[in-house]
């Protein structure tokens, strides 16, 4: 997928995939991924530093500043469907960014990666799946 832009941000990427529970239980992971008693998910690289929320709207939308020191602009904005009452829900992940300068498509193809990686595979699977 090619970067975009959405006024003076860039979409550097997004994906959508099912979760395997509720809105409610996958936005409270994300707010908080180190939450006591919850399965370790967020397990971060060297290079990476623990996300801020920058916003969010129960259950639905969540920001996160970037996993990436060296892309200190970038945030990751999640928005999350409901499914079923107690089923599953969809999440989107989009990593934005305002920098006119994009990343190198070697870079984007990490960080693309990456987040799919956490969000796609450690999330749903700390979720059973």
């Amino acid at each position: 997928m090619a970067a975009g832009q959405e006024g003076d941000v860039h979409v550097l990427g997004s994906r959508q995939r099912s979760q395997p529970a509720p809105a409610h239980v996958v936005w409270r992971s994300l707010r908080d991924p180190y939450q006591v008693g919850s399965r370790p998910w967020l397990e971060l690289r060297d290079d990476e530093v623990p996300p801020r929320v920058v916003a969010g709207y129960a259950p639905v939308l969540l920001v996160w500043s970037s996993l990436w020191p060296h892309r200190p602009g970038d945030e990751i904005r999640f928005d999350i469907s409901r499914g079923l009452p107690g089923g599953d829900c969809a999440l989107r992940w989009t990593l934005t960014t305002p920098d006119a300068d994009l990343p190198s498509e070697s870079t984007l193809g990490y960080l693309r990666h990456r987040l799919n990686y956490l969000i796609n595979n450690r999330l749903r699977l700390s979720h059973g799946q």
